[in-house]
């Protein structure tokens, strides 16, 4: 996955939250194809953190119209992706794979 390049995806804090009690059941997150989020009592819950794959995406959170789902601090993984010279490693890939030229 060029977005974190082989970095363990359990190391970057990046997944949404519900809060219940903003969340009004209107099911939009549910939209998601990473299977991260289930129905639960009539509303969305998160039973898979870690599968929000696509670091950075907060497409849920922008549709959701209760404004019930948060992410972390992107300038947290910013942080790491620098610490950890992912930013590098996901140009390396995408150069291998021929979607930029180095």
């Amino acid at each position: 996955m060029p977005w974190i390049a082989g970095y363990p995806r359990e190391k970057v804090n990046w997944g949404p939250t519900i809060d219940g009690e903003k969340c009004v059941g209107c099911g939009m997150c549910l939209n998601c194809g990473k299977n991260v989020f289930r129905w639960r009592d009539g509303k969305s819950s998160v039973e898979n953190f870690f599968n929000c794959q696509v670091v950075g995406c907060s497409t849920c959170a922008n549709l959701c119209p209760a404004k019930a789902i948060t992410f972390p601090d992107l300038e947290a993984v910013r942080a790491l992706y620098k610490k950890e010279g992912i930013w590098g490693k996901v140009r390396e890939e995408m150069i291998k794979e021929g979607k930029i030229t180095g």
